[in-house]
């Protein structure tokens, strides 16, 4: 744990109350501070006091008038603080388990820190809380935190998440529950072991935690051609996966029917291996898990269809190709075919990419890797401009998940990319080569911090 002072910015109430580099946060208004939770809890109100400690071992104390929430101004060696917490788990679907040996080791660091589910949106299993933590985030209202809960039976529980401890965070979760925190839930499903009954049951236990538990998507578990000595997991094929889909929706539409919201959604990877079309966009409600895949499809249509009846492009955009995952390529290619429809000068194609890294049981985009783009690339003609997904990259950096970058890309195949966030918006200003400001083209070398990470999985 270090609260000593790396940098303060500019003009900030820190500044102001001449704070400088290398003094150690100890307290403000006689709170010790721990981490970012406590800095940004307590740092809040609009007076604070602070006592600091000097490189010579002095303490001193300053006092600050600010708006209130307005960040003090203190930057730290770490985000959190402190370490990030890593996984006491050995679940039976764990992605990283399944990765490939060779990568950069940060990619095999299994987070579960209650701190990043509340700033980061991260899941986490509640089982590597000690009894301080969840005090905390009841005494500090630290909501809403992203729970992965799979099974509320707490012996399967245990066994899913190779963890004897598992069971009890169902105990914990009733806990945050009637504290008045809410959670949003993710329950991973794996054929035959946690849907069926074992659904039924979790789904009637988690609507007994309304409105503490305020939604929970049920995605199907990912599994890559890496699995030698795991447990033994099959994929959903669609009989089974719209299996999963009715009981889903039914629980929902009696939840929605008894609490007012369906509080139940399966992820649109469902929908797509049962050979099903996705729900309506009013099905979704607020789409409040679009990081687990739920909906996003249909937003995506819903605010492309938008922007293109504003849509008046000056001059015909360049040829242009979009390469994305399996799961979207045919929604992507009918929204293509209707902007060729306004735009009858449109030459665009859309070209998915199956993943023969991980396994061609992958298929969304944000798991898409460099060596896989060029290899299913190369030979085609690809127009003037290539248009990715930026989920296919890694947050702040410019490589792909194999660490191939986007100037090797580019040489590869002869063409410049563009990457566009997950918004039917910024597609449709990609498309027509209109300079909308979310778009992101491939960075000069001296570009830093440019690229978002969606995870998709």
């Amino acid at each position: 744990m270090s609260t000593v002072i790396t940098s303060v910015d500019p003009r900030s109430p820190a500044e102001k109350a001449h704070i400088v580099p290398g003094e150690k946060l100890l307290s403000i208004n006689g709170h010790r501070i721990l981490d970012v939770l406590d800095y940004r809890f307590y740092g809040y109100d609009p007076v604070t006091r602070l006592e600091l400690q000097r490189p010579d071992g002095t303490t001193h104390a300053v006092q600050i008038r600010k708006a209130e929430g307005r960040d003090l101004g203190l930057n730290f060696e770490t985000y959190l603080m402190d370490r990030a917490h890593s996984c006491a788990n050995n679940c039976i679907f764990c992605f990283v388990d399944q990765m490939p040996k060779g990568l950069r080791k940060s990619l095999y660091f299994k987070d579960d820190d209650a701190r990043l589910s509340f700033l980061m949106g991260n899941y986490i299993t509640l089982t590597n809380l000690p009894p301080r933590e969840i005090q905390r985030i009841i005494d500090l209202r630290i909501s809403p935190i992203n729970v992965s809960v799979h099974t509320t039976d707490p012996t399967l529980r245990a066994m899913m998440l190779g963890n004897p401890r598992a069971g009890d965070s169902v105990a914990v979760m009733r806990r945050l529950a009637d504290s008045g925190i809410r959670m949003n839930c993710q329950i991973v499903a794996c054929p035959g072991i946690n849907d069926g009954p074992q659904l039924q049951r979790t789904m009637e236990d988690l609507a007994a935690m309304y409105p503490g538990v305020g939604s929970v998507a049920i995605v199907p578990v990912g599994l890559t051609k890496y699995r030698d000595g795991l447990y033994p997991l099959k994929a959903y094929n669609a009989s089974s996966a719209a299996a999963v889909i009715d009981m889903v929706e039914v629980f929902g539409a009696r939840c929605r029917e008894r609490l007012g919201s369906s509080l139940f959604w399966c992820s649109d990877e469902f929908y797509l291996l049962a050979g099903r079309q996705l729900p309506d966009e009013d099905y979704y409600e607020s789409y409040s898990q679009l990081e687990n895949g739920v909906g996003m499809l249909r937003l995506l249509e819903s605010e492309f269809h938008a922007a293109l009846r504003m849509a008046e492009p000056e001059r015909p955009p360049t040829p242009f190709t979009i390469a994305t995952g399996l799961d979207a390529a045919p929604m992507i290619e009918s929204l293509v075919r209707d902007a060729a429809e306004k735009c009858p000068a449109l030459q665009g194609q859309v070209i998915p990419v199956v993943n023969h890294f991980f396994g061609e049981q992958i298929v969304v985009s944000g798991l898409v890797t460099g060596q896989d783009l060029i290899a299913a690339l190369q030979g085609h003609k690809l127009g003037q401009r290539l248009l990715l997904p930026d989920n296919m990259l890694r947050y702040h950096e410019n490589v792909f998940l194999d660490d191939v970058t986007i100037r090797e890309l580019e040489q590869a195949l002869g063409v410049p990319v563009t990457f566009v966030p997950q918004d039917g918006f910024a597609l449709c200003d990609a498309i027509f080569g209109l300079d909308g400001q979310q778009l992101r083209s491939a960075p000069t070398e001296n570009t830093e911090e440019y690229y978002r990470y969606n995870p998709s999985h």
